[in-house]
């Protein structure tokens, strides 16, 4: 047996990513997390790279990742019960800490229950599986992150029951609604809280007067989901990300602990029905591990910070990092897109001049994510600066200045 015949093909395949634009640079390998010292938050280091780098493409809003109350929780649970489950949730692969997270994650968005996941992409993928079916429509923003677009591919959802409207235009959602087919017994409308590539927001409150007056004309009601991954933890007055921004909230919340939260892990929140619904029909959950103990402690330890005097002022200092960052975009004349959030869009314009930009914050020890055509439209093309609360003025002030010279 050989994979000679398949490996050439795949390697025609890449080749033709290339050619479009698509491919994926070498990964680069962290080897070594520096703890902040004086003016200067954490740096890191990477394999074969001279220096220190600071990071300005990190999920980890809160910067909880490397918090010592977090990672405690973590080698204490492992101590108790070890690395691994050791089975999926139905075959006594569920402990007491799988519980007290979705415990914890449900009081959290103020749902009455949770269902965790190893992701919010399989959260996504298992909240398809479980809600979708022959008679149902859905409807979504044309931004929406790829594990929505992928979660109705899996659930099998045919392009006569899906609509998609352009991004968050209130009358072309209504123009959706106004043409689900007869015979459909539930519509799902569902979008991104933080569109991460843009760090603009849906409004969530508009969304729902939109949709209120079709919910009657459906058997099973208009049903609103938000993936909030790039949102929870990261804003509103209390870390509740979107719906607490928009002071108004989706019937389910998707979300993620390993933003924010700086942990591994995804969740579905809402009704106690639809929980149990997950538990039983979601194959993402029924076929699969679980998370760790270890992640499970240490996600209600991260969730029990954010909700402490600590997490107020860790919130509040990702607050004002944010603003000083886009303050200074301003008074360079650079361009971004206005957000509350802390990703932070530097719009371009022009591949080239993308890719000379991010190489020459990579020589200054400044890393961050270029985005350019395919994966934005032609035009759109831009770096996307994502704020941490670790993040000091010393910090934002560095990398203010590396862009006033380049």
């Amino acid at each position: 047996m050989t994979l000679k015949r398949l490996d050439r093909a795949l390697a025609e395949e890449i080749n033709g990513l290339e050619e479009e634009g698509r491919t994926k640079n070498p990964e680069r390998v962290i080897t070594e997390y520096i703890m902040p010292v004086g003016k200067w938050g954490p740096r890191y280091r990477l394999a074969g790279e001279e220096g220190k780098f600071i990071r300005m493409n990190s999920n980890s809003y809160l910067s909880l990742s490397n918090n010592r109350e977090v990672m405690a929780a973590a080698d204490e649970a492992t101590r108790d019960f070890g690395v691994g489950p050791g089975a999926v949730r139905f075959i006594d692969g569920t402990f007491t800490h799988h519980l007290a997270l979705e415990k914890r994650i449900a009081d959290f968005t103020a749902k009455p229950a949770a269902k965790i996941f190893n992701s919010a992409y399989t959260s996504n993928c298992g909240l398809a599986l479980t809600i979708g079916n022959k008679k149902t429509h859905w409807i979504g923003d044309q931004l929406n992150h790829n594990s929505i677009i992928r979660a109705m591919r899996i659930a099998g959802v045919p392009s006569e029951n899906k609509g998609i409207y352009k991004h968050n235009d209130l009358e072309d959602l209504r123009r959706c609604l106004d043409q689900v087919a007869d015979g459909i017994e539930r519509v799902i409308v569902i979008y991104d809280g933080i569109f991460s590539m843009r760090g603009d927001y849906a409004p969530i409150d508009k969304i729902n007067e939109v949709i209120w007056p079709y919910r009657e004309q459906f058997r099973d009601g208009v049903i609103t989901v938000v993936d909030d991954s790039h949102g929870i933890g990261a804003y509103g007055q209390t870390g509740r990300g979107t719906p607490e921004y928009c002071n108004a909230s989706p019937d389910i919340i998707i979300g993620t602990f390993g933003k924010s939260f700086g942990v591994n892990g995804g969740f579905i929140a809402g009704s106690d029905q639809l929980v149990e619904a997950v538990r039983q029909k979601a194959d993402t959950y029924i076929y699969t591990n679980p998370l760790s103990v270890a992640d499970c402690a240490a996600a209600v330890k991260a969730l029990d910070i954010c909700d402490s005097p600590v997490g107020v002022e860790l919130l509040k200092g990702l607050k004002e990092q944010t603003l000083r960052f886009r303050r200074g975009l301003d008074h360079l004349g650079k361009e971004s897109i206005l957000g509350p959030h802390p990703v932070v869009p530097l719009l371009i314009r022009d591949t080239g001049k993308t890719h000379k930009l991010v190489a020459a914050l990579f020589a200054k020890g400044i890393l961050v994510v270029g985005l350019t055509f395919p994966v934005v439209p032609k035009g759109d093309e831009l770096l996307r600066f994502q704020i941490n609360a670790a993040h000091t003025d010393a910090d934002i002030d560095y990398v203010l200045g590396v862009l006033k010279k380049n």
